[in-house]
């Protein structure tokens, strides 16, 4: 289709004509298409068609304004049918507070704000991810939780592998419970499979199965509703060398005795239900929580508290040693994000609720439930479970499916277990009416008797006791403290987010929009097919449009993070070499430049990672390729490599590399990460790849949040189609390899990418693609004669990225390159990636959102920091005292008492002066890391700590 220009594009890309001739002329070329032409290789690079669109892009739709792609998006919406649901299996209706959709979901401080890597100037959101933390450690009555997970079947998975890790028996097979939730059972086995596990399913209600098993899985309640005292089988279990770990639902866990107190492990789950919208399966934060011996093998993020400079408590990231970008191959989990931004929205819902509010919610929804079990028995109906909390069991013999078609015609989903049994559950926003059209669809009616089942409220320990928990009743002071808290974070809204390898993007307004029309909102994932055309017709216009902009075959959505597109990618390679009579590949080559995401994946599926050498430019080593290649010819099972690479560069061997491993019967994943730097000018599904996770969070605008959510769709070559995610609850996509708990992933931010590609158009995402790299290089042209450029391809270019190389100067002076991050925070920006992929360096991104004016500031305080070195170096200024080492300043620290540092105070806090731009005040000084990692303290700490 021919293209036109649409008015959004010139809101998305920050430089105008003038400023990308200003940076032309610059880095030295003509044009934009000069300079793809000396930055990529000629023999990737797309040609233009006669008009002038690039291969895959002509497939697009012409672009939209911003008014029209909304009512387009408007009327997909409409064909949604929001009916009230009552299925219940992991996913509950819930009532999202206006206060926290306004001041959260809705505020660009908290969706733009990225992983709080930096932590003096993410105090904020930290502070949020404790109180997410000692919710679920209160709740779950265990000592240490995690900032949250991927989703609950995720979470599951992750608990499977923690046990396995944990414990001395030896064994390899894993007991799980009948009653689990179908799409929990499903990431089980696929995650059990590559790692040898064998998972024998029971009805562990009856007691242990025979033999020797390393962990036991359960839930409370479990998926028919059932409320079991798991206590015995804990007790057995550990008898026989085993752990267990309980899925429970946070909200019964008001009334339920917690896991913790009948001796489980470890404790998984979602917090869905605690103000975040179903969204037809996500995102949703997940949770894991453990003992506190086992704190060290958590997986994911872990927010602990320190201390900075001046004695403050202090909020960071700890153990970050146990991450798979420093252990790689040895990670214990290939997850390197969290959903931040929907843990800070639940753990806002518990503090703006309290204790006492969240149990009267749950006393509702029980209350409810036992309503609908005393109408069903009153008219002859067998209800399965006396104990139960949300969820009533039915069974109906040969009726289940009348009974499911008679509530749907009042506008109520119930969820059918099989010809005999239906399911109905209660949530937050049922009402008393919705359980009277329930009962009329079973041909019942209310009744006065209450139902006769046990008392299951057996809680007797106190939860959510912490003033963050009872402070925030009213919608003033919660709407004041989720201010104080984003104005101690710098994120997109405050100040350009240069980050290298993590590309921080405008998430521009109107794409934000629809994320919370209830149209999309409020839809079940296992919702009837024809409730959800239009969120099923975005999906199928994304996965299309996804394969022309990367010349793949096929796309699945279903990923929830970069890590699993990864993980998903290296199964189907997998599953293709198995099914052609060679299951014994199973070595994965691995430049050593890589992603540490990439050897965790690898290790994850099963495979064995070989590294690569890179040559001094940064390039993978062809010759050494070629030994690794000839040496593993017959196990070789796949090559990953990130293009451009790592190292911000495009590597120009780049078909030859795929060519050799390709000629040895091998695949090639290409990772996505750095796909804002190709879009537009070369297709990985063209040049040599097989496979390849995206970003939809970095390439495609979904907002980081604080470090999660994300998408990573995995896309794949016509060979590998048929080894695509699946699930067994979406018979459109088979039940082969389901890597998350819902079938699309999370679908509700999908929106997000949607309304950008509508709006940008083929051409208007070419610009955007090489505006980044135009951008990038300008930078590496301004700053190399300061900090030198580590790395260029051929002609002297870098892609969107630079790798500045500090290692000369902290030699020279002792001063750091964590010296140069947090003094960049004086000057009000937030710093660039530090000490990846090389130690000692900065790799600094500056996307195309970004206009000149704010480049160029970001050069002048990057200049203005290397004449502060030069001070240091002359001896000026002594190495442990200088305003690089003292920052970040606060303005605490400047007013109080004498100041007795060779620089002044005016230099600490504007060192280029007041009017350079608008001050951003560091909340703390500069943390004490090493000290948080010895004293370990992973929830709110009293409020004394802070006297």
């Amino acid at each position: 289709m021919s293209d036109h220009h649409s008015p959004f594009v010139d809101r998305h890309i920050g430089p105008d004509a003038d400023a990308v001739a200003t940076m032309l002329h610059t880095i030295g070329v003509d044009s934009l298409d000069e300079l793809a032409r000396k930055a990529l290789p000629g023999n990737i690079l797309d040609s233009l068609a006669g008009d002038g669109l690039a291969p895959g892009l002509q497939e697009l739709p012409p672009p939209l304004s911003e008014d029209e792609a909304l009512a387009e998006l408007r009327a997909l919406a409409d064909t949604n049918t929001v009916a009230v649901s009552m299925i219940g299996q992991g996913y509950y209706d819930t009532l999202t507070p206006a206060v926290l959709r306004r001041n959260i979901i809705e505020n660009p401080a908290w969706y733009t704000a990225y992983t709080p890597y930096q932590p003096e100037i993410s105090q904020g959101r930290l502070e949020a991810l404790l109180n997410f933390q000692t919710m679920v450690s209160d709740l779950t009555g265990l000592e240490v939780a995690n900032a949250s997970m991927l989703d609950e079947g995720t979470a599951a998975a992750e608990a499977m592998t923690l046990m396995h890790r944990a414990t001395k028996a030896g064994s390899h097979r894993l007991a799980v419970d009948a009653d689990v939730y179908r799409q929990t059972a499903a990431v089980l086995a696929t995650r059990a499979r590559p790692l040898g596990i064998e998972i024998v399913t029971a009805d562990l209600r009856q007691g242990l199965p025979d033999g020797e098993f390393f962990g036991v899985i359960a839930q409370l309640p479990g998926a028919g509703g059932a409320v079991v005292d798991w206590s015995e089988l804990i007790r057995q279990a550990h008898d026989r060398g085993a752990m267990v770990a309980i899925g429970a639902d946070l909200l019964a866990l008001t009334l339920l005795t917690p896991p913790g107190e009948i001796g489980a492990d470890v404790a998984f789950g979602t917090t869905q239900r605690f103000g975040v919208p179903m969204g037809f399966g996500g995102p949703h934060a997940g949770y894991l929580a453990v003992r506190s011996k086992q704190a060290r093998q958590l997986p994911g993020r872990l927010v602990g508290v320190s201390k900075d400079a001046d004695g403050a408590p202090a909020y960071r990231l700890a153990l970050q040693t146990r991450e798979q970008h420093i252990r790689r191959d040895r990670a214990t989990s290939n997850i390197c994000t969290a959903q931040v931004l929907l843990a800070v929205l639940a753990a806002m819902y518990a503090s703006y609720h309290g204790a006492d509010g969240l149990t009267a919610i749950a006393r509702r929804v029980h209350d409810h439930a036992r309503r609908l079990a005393a109408g069903l028995t009153a008219a002859g109906v067998q209800v399965v479970h006396d104990r139960f909390f949300d969820t009533v069991l039915a069974r109906v013999p040969g009726r289940a499916e009348q009974i499911r078609a008679a509530a749907k015609e009042r506008g109520i989903n119930l969820w059918l277990v099989d010809a005999d049994h239906v399911s109905v559950s209660c949530d937050e926003a049922t009402r008393p009416e919705h359980v009277t059209e329930v009962l009329a669809a079973f041909g019942a009616t209310p009744v006065d008797e209450p139902f006769t089942g046990p008392d299951i409220a057996t809680r007797t320990t106190p939860f959510l006791t912490h003033p963050a928990f009872t402070r925030y009743r009213t919608e003033t002071e919660m709407m004041r403290y989720l201010r104080s808290l984003a104005d101690k974070d710098i994120a997109l809204d405050r100040s350009m987010i240069p980050l290298g390898s993590c590309t921080m993007k405008l998430n521009a307004a109107a794409e934000m929009e629809p994320i919370t029309w209830p149209e999309f909102t409020r839809l079940h994932p296992f919702a009837p097919k024809e409730d959800t055309p239009g969120i099923r017709r975005l999906i199928a216009d994304l996965e299309q449009w996804l394969a022309h902009i990367t010349g793949y075959a096929a796309v699945s959505l279903q990923p929830n993070a970069g890590s699993q597109g990864e993980y998903a990618g290296l199964l189907a390679i997998q599953a293709y070499h198995a099914e052609r009579g060679e299951p014994q590949r199973d070595v994965c080559l691995i430049p050593s430049s890589a992603h540490g995401t990439n050897a965790a994946s690898a290790a994850l599926a099963g495979m064995r990672v070989v590294v690569v050498g890179c040559r001094p430019n940064g390039d993978v080593d062809l010759d050494d390729l070629r030994v690794k290649i000839a040496e593993h010819s017959d196990r070789l099972a796949a090559l990953m490599i990130t293009y451009p690479s790592t190292h911000g560069v495009y590597e120009h061997d780049v078909a030859e590399i795929c060519a050799a491993v390709h000629d040895a019967g091998g695949q090639v994943y290409v990772d996505g990460a750095n796909l804002n730097a190709l879009v537009g000018l070369a297709r990985p599904g063209r040049f040599g790849g097989d496979v390849s996770h995206l970003n939809l969070h970095k390439t495609f605008c979904i907002p980081h949040g604080g470090g999660g959510p994300g998408v990573g769709p995995v896309a794949v070559g016509v060979h590998l189609a048929k080894y695509l995610p699946g699930h067994p609850l979406a018979d459109e996509l088979g039940d082969t390899l389901t890597v998350s708990a819902a079938p699309y992933g999370s679908a509700s931010i999908l929106p997000i990418t949607w309304m950008y590609i509508r709006m940008m158009g083929a051409q208007g995402l070419r610009t955007a693609t090489l505006t980044a790299i135009a951008s990038a290089n300008y930078i590496a042209r301004r700053l190399d004669e300061y900090f030198p450029v580590l790395y260029t391809g051929e002609n002297g270019m870098v892609a969107h990225e630079c790798i500045l190389d500090l290692r000369p100067l902290t030699k020279a002076t002792g001063v750091t390159v964590d010296d140069v991050a947090k003094r960049l925070a004086d000057f009000g920006f937030h710093a660039p990636t530090m000490s990846f992929p090389v130690a000692g360096t900065l790799m600094v991104e500056p996307t195309e959102s970004e206009s000149l004016a704010e480049i160029d500031a970001f050069c002048e305080a990057m200049i203005a920091i290397r004449r502060e070195i030069d001070r240091v170096g002359s001896g000026e200024w002594p190495v442990d005292d200088n305003p690089l080492r003292n920052a970040p300043h606060t303005a605490e620290c400047l007013i109080a008492g004498e100041w007795n540092h060779p620089y002044t105070r005016e230099q600490a806090a504007y060192p280029l002066g007041t009017g350079f731009r608008p001050k951003v005040w560091p909340p703390v000084r500069r943390i004490d890391g090493a000290y948080g990692d010895r004293n370990l303290v992973c929830s709110c700490p009293p409020i004394e700590a802070y006297a």
